[in-house]
């Protein structure tokens, strides 16, 4: 349904490489004012194939592509904060967004939520 939308608006999912990006994201969505908690969806995805890795910061999603545009296939720690572990399966396609909170002492708090 996000990609859907996107798609109307001659648009795509967005992803995030690394720190730099993360803190930009973070900030623009700051500035907005965006009422909390609020779950924004991303081109953060797990095909039916892949299965969940709690070895990995992302735990087996990946960025979806967008045109032809690269996508980031490593994924530093820091990226790899989950609000709730997604659940453990290899059955069906997931899809996860990013999730922010109100946090007294940071300001802003965020987490990946399947």
């Amino acid at each position: 349904e996000a990609r859907g939308a996107c798609d109307q608006r001659h648009g795509g999912l967005a992803w995030v490489s690394g720190e730099p990006e993360l803190r930009l994201l973070l900030g623009l969505l700051a500035d907005v004012a965006v009422p909390t908690p609020a779950l924004f969806w991303v081109g953060l995805k797990r095909n039916a194939s892949a299965c969940t890795n709690e070895e990995q910061p992302l735990r087996g999603f990946s960025w979806e592509g967008v045109g032809a545009g690269p996508v980031p296939q490593e994924v530093p720690a820091a990226l790899g904060r989950w609000v709730q572990e997604p659940l453990r399966s290899c059955l069906t396609a997931r899809c996860a967004g990013l999730h922010l909170a109100a946090d007294p002492r940071d300001g802003l708090s965020w987490g990946w939520k399947e």
